[in-house]
């Protein structure tokens, strides 16, 4: 799927987050992964104080992450997040490469519905709110 808004940040793998075989402990990827989301909502305005003031939290629903290589201490990363959909949920590929030589690390996305603070009730089809944010884009 073509990516629709994109968003990189870059990572230092610091010592806390590796194992004492200084590998990147693996559940660490999901928080990079959510840093490189919220710079890509913060893109269209729509970070989580905007959601929380549009009457919509936002969670995940389904994660996944395949690893390729291993990340290391003090090694620089970018992560990279893609909008690929956006109208029934929104679903965000990710991809971590080594900083210097471009070779991926581990790949994913996320999937996330809106759900109506009000009611609680799960939105089936994306609301307004962000249907408005990204509807420019596509133009």
């Amino acid at each position: 799927m073509q990516a629709i808004l994109t968003a990189e940040i870059e990572q230092l793998i610091p010592f806390h987050d590796v194992d004492s075989m200084g590998i990147t402990w693996h559940g660490n990827y999901l928080r990079y992964f959510e840093i490189a989301r919220c710079a890509l909502l913060e893109k269209i305005n729509y970070g989580y104080r905007e959601m929380l003031n549009s009457g919509y939290s936002w969670p995940i629903v389904d994660a996944q992450i395949k690893y390729v290589q291993s990340s290391t201490f003090d090694q620089k990363v970018k992560v990279i997040a893609s909008l690929v959909e956006w109208e029934n949920r929104i679903k965000i590929n990710y991809k971590v490469i080594d900083s210097e030589t471009g070779k991926r690390i581990t790949k994913g996305h996320t999937i996330q519905a809106a759900v109506d603070m009000s009611t609680q009730e799960l939105c089936f089809v994306t609301p307004k709110v962000f249907q408005d944010k990204i509807k420019p884009l596509l133009a």
